[in-house]
């Protein structure tokens, strides 16, 4: 190795460290980090937890509900973002009441069920269309917005990678859940889901990670947007 070598393999591992280190704040960002996935996680081990128990519908999905809306109010109060607390919320509200129309304490976890399968479809039939979902929702985020898609061949291909991921994972998950709701009890199907809530979610967050570390950097047009609006007018003040 050369000295002017040196100086340059440098500079490349120091750009490839960057990109590794804004990939990972914008998955953290983009899909709640750690608190996300507790906030997931604690209504649906509260509701199989007490009906493990007691085998009271009402309790198990008020206490769920209740739960969930606490983590909102708990967001509010520290002034920090809803959207992941929010979404909790909805889901199981829609699972509350599909259990209590339904009286079947299963169909308390039916909703969720079937939001993942919709969500693995679409991040595969988006795929195959051309738009991966996982680029529509992380393009904002890296300030890209649809950018990769025609000015950044690589970054579409990687954003392509992930979308399968993500898809296959999920189906994968809904392969195994969905026998369960028609064969096993609510105590069974409860506490799979459960362990199936978080490893799947890691597994598509770290291949994600992967596949754009090693894509091109992405384009920040807000960056170009601004830098246009100072040129024109610098031409403004010029004339």
């Amino acid at each position: 190795m050369t000295s002017l070598d040196k100086p340059t393999e440098d500079a490349q591992q120091e750009r490839e460290h960057d990109s590794r280190a804004v990939t990972e704040a914008a998955l953290f960002e983009a899909f709640g980090g750690v608190r996300g996935m507790v906030e997931t996680v604690v209504p649906g081990l509260l509701f199989v937890s007490i009906y493990t128990i007691n085998k009271d519908l009402h309790l198990s999905a008020i206490a769920a509900l209740a739960v969930s809306l606490v983590l909102v109010v708990v967001r509010l109060a520290m002034k920090d973002t809803v959207k992941h607390a929010f979404s909790g919320v909805f889901g199981v509200a829609f699972g509350v009441v599909f259990a209590m129309m339904t009286g079947n304490a299963k169909d308390f976890y039916l909703p969720g069920m079937l939001y993942t399968v919709g969500l693995g479809l679409a991040y595969i039939v988006t795929t195959l269309c051309g738009v991966p979902l996982i680029g529509l929702i992380l393009g904002p985020v890296f300030k890209e917005n649809l950018s990769w898609r025609t000015r950044n061949p690589g970054r579409k291909k990687a954003y392509a990678k992930a979308s399968w991921a993500w898809g296959l994972i999920l189906l994968g998950k809904s392969a195994i859940l969905f026998p369960l709701y028609w064969w096993a009890d609510t105590t069974q199907l409860g506490w799979v889901l459960v362990g199936l809530k978080i490893p799947p979610f890691l597994l598509a967050v770290w291949l994600t990670w992967v596949f754009l570390a090693k894509a091109p950097a992405p384009i920040d047009v807000f960056a170009e947007m601004e830098a246009a609006e100072r040129e024109e007018a610098a031409k403004g003040a010029v004339k």
